[in-house]
């Protein structure tokens, strides 16, 4: 005879497998809360749930960086160390329990954790930047920029957190082979490499060594490169390194577009370098370069088109650099339907307390062709190098003043008078 289950029993029956799948739901939604809340408040995360790592690792790196608290270093040990019991492949965990065991002093043992660290993630940040920094106070600076290779590749926003050392490591004749080597391997960091050190005197000595090491090579200066250290030396006033540099780098076509201004017929070309020409934004107006055969009746050369609003200054201009002499500027243009209700003009400014040294006007109306000159002098000091700008003498942007028509100037010239 089959027993009889009594309602009571069966009510109980229900309701322990109504409190296991409660609890079992109710632990599953705390662990997602904490996986949700474990990067903005590790604390909360933790509390909810404590196995959680992430969140673990995020508070005790937040007490490490807090710098309006010492950190209480014991207490962070024995949480990273409980922790690592429940996860032994978290290079993390290794990690951080070496950056605090380096801050007790105990530096040889902190490096063992580090090297854990890495052979569990070969990218773990932190252990990373310690390494390097071992590898830099050791003297092994091979060995420090693979590692700075790793850590950018990886982190590359992480680049400001090295670059103080990389100058000490370029000093060296090993530190700068291995860095030549990286960024003839097209190393991602490498733009920001010649970007922090064109900031600095020190450190543009060793771009420009850099730069004329990777000429010929198979990864040879890019014009970005080349104008960050170009622009580096005219921030510390260097002007004739500056544009020694500029012409070292010019290529066998582009030395034919050299002169006083470099290509003053206006060809298209990628080149953006100080001494030659720059296209800013501009609001209120158009500036393209076309060559005579792609031009539209053969008017080659710089278009500028104003769109019927005020303009203030323009948006081309070119680093010159003239002896003291005496010169003449030539301009050869055509216009159509040109209005100009302040100055358009050509100056030609010192780099230097001497200011503006000529402004060269651009008429009104409608010319093909027209050639226009005016003379000027540079004189014997307070003039080493100059900023050869295309400008209006509109002072504020009023809509009374509205700049309509069209420019082309087919060449612009600077030549020298004889004495």
């Amino acid at each position: 005879m089959t027993e009889q289950t009594s309602p009571l029993m069966r009510n109980l029956r229900r309701s322990g497998v109504w409190f296991v799948a409660f609890a079992l739901a109710l632990a599953a939604s705390s662990i997602g809360l904490s996986r949700f809340l474990e990067t903005e408040t590790p604390t909360v995360s933790l509390a909810l749930d404590p196995l959680n790592v992430n969140a673990l690792t995020g508070e005790i790196t937040d007490d490490l960086n807090d710098t309006s608290n010492a950190p209480d270093l014991d207490a962070l040990l024995a949480k990273a160390e409980s922790a690592l019991r429940f996860d032994l492949a978290d290079a993390r965990l290794y990690s951080l329990i070496g950056e605090i065991k380096y801050r007790q002093g105990a530096k040889d043992q902190a490096y063992d954790f580090f090297d854990q660290a890495r052979k569990l993630s070969k990218t773990e940040i932190h252990a990373l930047q310690r390494s390097i920094g071992r590898s830099i106070e050791t003297g092994d600076l091979s060995r420090a920029v693979g590692e700075i290779d790793i850590l950018l590749r990886r982190w590359p926003d992480q680049f400001p957190a090295i670059a103080e050392g990389l100058p000490t490591i370029l000093s060296s004749p090993d530190g700068y082979r291995a860095v030549l080597a990286a960024i003839k391997a097209e190393a991602p960091w490498r733009a920001s490499l010649f970007g922090f050190l064109g900031k600095t005197r020190e450190g543009l000595d060793l771009a420009n060594r850099l730069l004329l090491d990777l000429t010929g090579s198979g990864a040879p200066p890019t014009s970005g490169e080349l104008s960050n250290v170009i622009n580096g030396y005219i921030s510390q006033k260097e002007y004739e390194q500056a544009y020694r540099l500029f012409l070292f780098s010019l290529t066998d076509e582009e030395r034919k577009l050299g002169g006083y201004i470099f290509n003053s017929t206006f060809e298209p070309m990628s080149s953006r370098k100080p001494f030659s020409w720059q296209i800013r934004d501009q609001p209120g107006l158009e500036v393209t370069f076309e060559t005579s055969q792609d031009a539209v009746e053969g008017e080659g050369g710089a278009t500028v088109r104003f769109l019927n609003t005020p303009v203030k200054n323009a948006s081309l201009q070119q680093y010159i650099e003239l002896p003291p002499g005496s010169y003449k500027i030539s301009l050869n243009a055509s216009a159509r339907n040109l209005k100009l209700p302040k100055e358009l003009f050509w100056s030609v400014r010192c780099m230097g307390p001497a200011g503006e040294i000529v402004r060269f006007k651009i008429p009104e109306g409608t010319f093909n062709r027209q050639a226009l000159s005016q003379d000027f002098s540079v004189g014997s000091a307070g003039c080493p190098m100059q900023l050869l700008k295309l400008e209006t003498a509109a002072i504020a942007e009023s809509w009374r003043f509205r700049y309509v028509g069209t420019l082309v100037m087919h060449k612009l010239s600077i030549e020298r008078l004889s004495s």
